[in-house]
């Protein structure tokens, strides 16, 4: 995740900045409010409205070695990402080198009749001792933000994330740093430590559940999605590898 501190170019919320391959800097969040900022600034710009039964993001070749609908953003150091072919499938590859980007976009979704996200996902590296806890270890090779309301006053997201120390379960409500008091950021620690690293593995979330438990109402539409790498805080490598992800009305 990047903080707010880790920001090197101007503020991406007001005015922001997608760069393509080869790009310097990276987003990171406070833990994530650097690379949520410059999603903010995108939402409600372009809307992709949910279909009646699922909803496939996918990463098919676009521009510059960006992936067609996202849009790449960089906070630190330099975002390296390419889509490869991996066993049958195609997926969407990112590295880090002491580095933090994200690519996002953004979403019409409704969670009455699409609740649940799936995705697959594999971690080849992890930072060294990244933990999300603490500021200055907080890296991750893999994390996935889903973005609900984003207006002036009230801004949140659930980031689910794959985290080299931190426990598997672990949640946290994330303090909102001074300059954006009215974030409200909770992460969910989906996957933890080396055990499954080089797998590829599927999840599914019941997102509509998860913002009741975490948020205790019920959730707006999903307007954002942002998958991030970083490891600028602990200057380590990261590696991950993305399939396809999908909001769907069944587990």
């Amino acid at each position: 995740m990047t903080r707010d501190s880790d920001r090197a170019r101007p503020d991406p919320w007001g005015q922001p900045m997608p760069m393509r391959r080869p790009a310097k800097g990276c987003f990171g969040h406070t833990p994530a409010a650097v690379g949520l900022l410059a999603l903010g600034a995108l939402v409600g710009v372009t809307a992709i409205w949910a279909a009646e039964r699922e909803q496939v993001l996918g990463f098919a070749p676009g521009g510059n070695g960006v992936p067609e609908g996202w849009e790449l953003f960089v906070n630190a150091g330099e975002a390296d990402l390419a889509l490869v072919q991996d066993g049958e499938a195609q997926a969407l590859e990112l590295r880090s080198r002491a580095a933090s980007f994200s690519l996002q976009r953004t979403v019409a979704i409704d969670l009455t009749r699409t609740p649940f996200v799936v995705w697959q996902w594999k971690v080849t590296e992890l930072p060294k001792r990244g933990d999300f806890r603490h500021r200055a270890t907080d890296d991750q090779a893999a994390q996935l933000y889903v973005v609900f309301s984003w207006e002036v006053f009230r801004k949140e997201a659930i980031a689910y994330i794959w985290d080299s120390t931190a426990p598997e379960g672990t949640t946290a409500q994330i303090p909102s740093p001074a300059l954006y008091p009215f974030l409200n950021l909770h992460v969910v620690v989906v996957r933890s430590g080396e055990g499954e690293r080089g797998k590829w593995i599927t999840e599914t979330r019941n997102v509509a559940e998860d913002y009741r438990k975490l948020f205790g109402a019920a959730p707006d539409k999903v307007q954002g999605v942002m998958i991030q790498i970083n490891s600028q805080h602990t200057e380590s490598r990261a590696e991950s590898v993305w399939r396809s992800i999908r909001f769907t009305p069944y587990p």
